[in-house]
């Protein structure tokens, strides 16, 4: 259980994350943490419920990973810069030093934004809740590189010239990785990315690494005339603990991401309700960057600890599944 010194520290986190946001005239948001129908993504599981009307019939619901869902439909109605703290479930998780299937989320959105305007303001949040006991490696100012950058530093390999999945797969296996012939140009990157890449980035500040795959799907704007979409995800000591997107911001590129994602989703555990109006949202829809941020792991690395059993109030799960190992 966690101890009352980091319980203390999770609401001074929690009160100034708040003021932060609020100072700055960001709208706080409390959405539902159900949906008939989640946006889908291929790379989570989620929970499934039931409504039980004994009048109506019964109705699925879902535990939400993300409140995105609902987001999005206040920014399309007002266009207005919004934050959210609220509970996130994602099934099929791991449970162990950080990650955890139940966990609090911090989603900040800012219209008239791009990506790369939220560096700065990441970086004022982060030196905003900052300490004098803050490890410098959690402080700013943010170190920047790109995917490609990174890639050539820490694998020898030109990302750029590895946009098939054929020619991908090769030059990985020249470097004696052992992958599936089968695997998609996804897998074959993300397989390559834990193996080499991200036990290498510099851990002595935050890290901010920017240009991801374009052919990694996401709700993310592509940059135009590149392989990259314009997203980037924040590290400090090596734990990822952020992602952003120039939210893409069309009806088309919004459907056709959905209809690939939902697609992918039916083959997984956990099947859910797609609701492919959703992309109407987006006919009048802002220039926007969205960020989403585990905020264990955010209080994790303004404290040095390296256990998200120590800032979970309870660990129920870690507790069940000790048990079970």
């Amino acid at each position: 259980m966690i101890s009352t010194t980091v319980l203390l520290e999770r609401s001074r986190l929690v009160t100034k994350v708040r003021q932060f946001f609020l100072e700055r005239n960001y709208v706080e948001l409390d959405t539902p943490l159900l949906s008939p129908a989640p946006l889908p993504e291929s790379c989570l599981e989620v929970f499934e419920t039931e409504y039980v009307n004994p009048f109506y019939g019964n109705r699925k619901l879902w535990l939400l990973p993300s409140p995105e869902v609902w987001i999005k439909k206040f920014i399309a109605e007002e266009k207005r810069n919004v934050f959210e703290l609220c509970k996130a479930f994602r099934n099929a998780e791991s449970i162990g030093t950080i990650h955890s299937p139940e966990f609090t989320m911090l989603e900040y959105y800012t219209v008239n934004a791009t990506a790369r305007d939220s560096i700065e303001i990441t970086e004022a949040l982060f030196d905003t809740c900052s300490t004098g006991d803050t490890p410098h490696y959690a402080k700013p100012p943010f170190r920047i590189m790109t995917m490609q950058e990174a890639w050539l530093e820490f694998a020898q390999l030109d990302l750029i010239k590895l946009q098939d999945r054929d020619t991908l797969r090769e030059a990985l296996l020249g470097k004696g990785l052992i992958v599936n012939k089968e695997a998609s140009w996804e897998d074959l990157f993300n397989q390559a990315f834990v193996q080499w890449i991200e036990p290498e980035l510099p851990k002595d500040r935050p890290l901010v690494l920017i240009e991801y795959p374009a052919q990694i799907e996401c709700l993310a704007r592509n940059i135009p005339g590149t392989p990259w979409k314009d997203r980037w995800e924040l590290y400090i000591n090596g734990i990822e603990l952020l992602n952003c997107y120039t939210e893409a911001a069309t009806k088309e590129a919004v459907l056709a991401s959905m209809k690939k994602e939902a697609e992918k989703k039916q083959n997984q555990q956990v099947p859910h309700a797609v609701n492919f109006e959703y992309a109407e949202l987006f006919d009048d829809f802002p220039l926007c960057s969205g960020v989403a941020m585990g905020f264990e792991r955010f209080i994790m690395a303004m404290n040095g600890l390296a256990d998200i059993r120590s800032v979970l109030p309870f660990p129920y799960m870690h507790d069940w599944y000790a048990e079970k190992t």
